[in-house]
């Protein structure tokens, strides 16, 4: 699983890392930095995939423009992933740079490390060469370990795309090419989710993988066999019953129209006086549908994922927080996928409790410089002091962290 990700340049960010567990918090004001955190996941993800890093760039908030801290002429990404080889761990890392008079970036440093935990031991799998490298070629000279002692391979590569994305088409020994699959997939199961509840409510195509804004999530429930159907309809039903003033018995979908090639999703709430009630998406509220959203997520996304989610309790009432915490937690262990939320809610941060301590970051800006910074929350100055006046959420309220 990706455990560090390490930001140098990258938007507002000078120099900093974040720690990612199986369930991290971000936190922090508006600005501070905390959605650029998420952008740098997404176009790690995008770029995995083969997608050229111009098209990957010019996907994500800002565009080239914005990518790099103001005065910087390039800016580098690093993940660092346990391997399966318990005792190992995978390093990789891309820099990019904007091309000369043009609103172009393009990569001038790839590496990837296999390195033993606990050791000094690291070696190169594969790394750029710079000094080989002319400004603006479309190619970019790479060299990659061969188990002959002092030998190495040096090919060009399409500098437009990763290294990592190309490495099925290079004649590479299986070392490498078994490490950057790791980091590859790892990279590829990074699943930023931006719940759209208005895009929620329309019937949607039967679909196999859920989207970004979740807008087809009743057409990847409804294009399941029957027996998965049912499993997972019970599982959301689970979870988000106790959202609403009166339970939700039941959450499903159904698939609609002639050819029965659309899906729509519905849910049925038990009153005393007046029975039940059935609605579908048109009538269910944005909260509800962002859990639905959150909760699909986790049951569909494959194992060793990582979910990125921003403002994960939004339209969420702070008295279900304790069940959206729960949720999270359960089913994440359940299905091996790790979750990175960001949140504004101090009744949330309350609600982890010291335990959660550890896997809580800050961001903030830097006073003189304006750069970002990320910070763990249990490492902050005088942070005992701090929680003698109040506790987490109110020293977020009071602007305290």
């Amino acid at each position: 699983m990706i455990k560090e990700l390490h930001l140098y340049n990258w938007k507002s960010f000078d120099r900093s890392h974040l720690y990612i567990d199986p369930l991290s918090f971000v936190i922090g004001i508006n600005a501070s930095g905390k959605s650029n955190i998420f952008d740098a996941l997404s176009f790690l993800q995008k770029i995995s995939q083969g997608m050229p890093v111009n098209d990957a760039a010019n996907s994500i908030r800002g565009g080239i423009d914005w990518m790099m801290r103001k005065g910087s002429p390039d800016f580098r990404l690093t993940v660092v992933a346990d391997s399966h080889i318990e005792t190992e761990e995978i390093e990789y890392s891309v820099a990019c740079r904007r091309k000369k008079g043009d609103n172009e970036i393009e990569i001038c440093d790839e590496v990837l490390i296999r390195r033993k935990k606990k050791t000094a031991w690291e070696r190169k799998l594969f790394y750029t060469n710079n000094a080989r490298m002319q400004f603006d070629s479309p190619i970019i000279p790479t060299t990659f370990y061969t188990e002959h002692k002092g030998r190495q391979k040096t090919m060009n590569v399409n500098r437009m795309m990763t290294v990592l994305s190309q490495i099925d088409g290079i004649q590479t020994i299986k070392i490498v090419k078994d490490k950057a699959l790791e980091i590859r997939q790892l990279l590829q199961s990074i699943f930023v989710l931006s719940p759209n509840p208005s895009a929620m409510r329309n019937y949607c195509k039967l679909d196999n993988k859920l989207q970004p804004d979740a807008s087809n999530v009743a057409g990847v429930l409804a294009g399941m066999n029957d027996e998965k159907k049912v499993q997972l309809e019970s599982e959301i039903t689970k979870y988000v019953k106790s959202l609403p003033e009166q339970d939700i018995t039941r959450v499903w979908t159904e698939k609609v129209g002639r050819f029965q090639s659309d899906a729509m999703l519905y849910s049925e709430e038990s009153w005393k006086q007046g029975g039940a009630i059935e609605m579908d998406a048109r009538g269910m509220s944005d909260g509800t549908l962002r859990l639905i959203a959150v909760i699909m997520g986790l049951l569909t996304l494959p194992p060793q994922s990582l979910m990125v989610i921003e403002e994960i309790d939004n339209g969420l009432h702070p008295s279900r927080t304790n069940d959206l915490i729960s949720l999270l937690k359960e089913l994440g262990k359940e299905h091996q996928i790790d979750v990175l939320c960001s949140t504004h809610n101090p009744v949330l941060i309350d609600a982890l409790g010291p335990a959660m301590l550890p896997f809580i970051s800050y961001v903030s800006r830097n006073s003189e410089s304006g750069c970002s910074e990320i910070k763990l929350l249990e490492d902050k100055e005088n942070l005992a002091k701090l929680l003698a006046s109040g506790s987490f959420g109110a020293l977020m309220i009071n602007d305290k962290l």
